[in-house]
């Protein structure tokens, strides 16, 4: 049995902020742009929810994938942002969704989250144990900016972003199956973490700049790798939003082109463990991503943990071929 992502979906807070917001504490709107390609982003306004949004992005996936909230047999949210530090935010999904009783966890690591829980998903489904997961990345990370940060204050944004990861007996081929690699190294805690006792963004910009490109290029290499595949047979690759230096510097490294590569970043901000689902949703809706498609993504977050993946996304091309074509095709090199 093979894990698919077989729905995606995603959602984003009506407010949205645009860089002239931080002027009145002395950041240019054009120098915001330039450093980091970030032009608005969206926050919750006061007294919205955080599950909320996160419900509108399950919700979203679910109907893509042609499921219900009867359906999910696991729910899996990562976030470092919930509207309470307990109860869990995917125990409030499953009473959201209408779910039966189901298993319901939240899960830490940042802005590498969503890879995280999508292991775990994956585990989940091909070792037999859940057929229908749902895997949810939110983050209100407006919630821990100290906005009289220059260095961090611009950076961030609101989202929230699903899929639904389910399993497939139609093709059994090595280089079908989904690949994640994570790893972790906690002596780089304290270049970017949240302290209990100020609850902001605390980060060393340039160790995070550097230690973020090193990972993520490695973190692609090395899935692909593991699928046996080249760098060119991604067909698109959706890196972390975490701005735009940091997405172009890795997209030169891996010698990748640019109509392979999602950036969403100047839109909506770094919007954390959320910014993978989100652009996954983006490039599905601009009909980027159709079954089939290879794709690459990866991440690096506070810890410093990391985790990279590679998926067909909704079923192998070769699945493709023995059911029937699809309407479009992704591009094989």
């Amino acid at each position: 049995m093979r894990a698919v992502i077989s729905g995606v979906g995603a959602a984003l807070p009506e407010r949205t902020v645009d860089n002239t917001h931080f002027e009145e504490v002395g950041m240019r709107a054009d120098w915001i742009r330039q450093l980091t390609g970030i032009t608005e982003r969206r926050w919750l306004s006061e007294g919205e929810q955080l599950s909320d949004l996160a419900a509108e992005a399950c919700t979203t996936a679910l109907d893509d994938a042609g499921r219900s909230g009867l359906d999910v047999d696991l729910i899996v949210a990562a976030t470092i942002t919930a509207d309470r530090p307990s109860p869990s935010l995917a125990s409030q999904l499953a009473m959201s969704l209408g779910t039966k009783r189901v298993g319901a966890v939240d899960l830490n690591a940042a802005c590498a989250g969503f890879v995280y829980a999508l292991d775990y998903a994956f585990a989940a489904v091909e070792s037999g144990r859940h057929g229908c997961v749902l895997v949810c990345a939110a983050e209100a990370v407006s919630r821990i900016a100290d906005m009289t940060d220059r260095t961090t204050a611009p950076l961030f944004g609101d989202a929230a972003g699903a899929v639904v990861v389910t399993g497939s007996s139609a093709c059994h081929r090595r280089k079908c199956a989904p690949v994640i690699q994570l790893g972790s190294d906690g002596t780089l805690g304290d270049i970017l973490y949240v302290d209990q006792a100020d609850r902001v963004i605390r980060m060393d910009g340039t160790e995070v700049y550097v230690n973020a490109i090193e990972s993520m290029v490695k973190g692609t290499r090395d899935v692909c790798t593991a699928r046996g595949l080249d760098l060119a047979d991604i067909d698109l690759f959706v890196p972390h939003q975490a701005n735009a230096r940091i997405i172009r510097a890795v997209v030169r490294e891996l010698e990748l082109p640019s109509d392979r590569v999602v950036l969403t970043v100047g839109q909506v901000g770094n919007t954390s463990s959320s910014s993978i689902p989100l652009a996954l949703s983006r490039a599905q809706q601009d009909g980027r991503l159709v079954p089939g498609a290879r794709v690459a993504m990866t991440a690096v977050g506070a810890g410093v943990t990391w985790g990279s993946g590679l998926v067909d996304w909704k079923g192998c091309a070769h699945q493709r071929e023995v059911s029937g074509p699809e309407p479009a095709a992704p591009h094989r090199p």
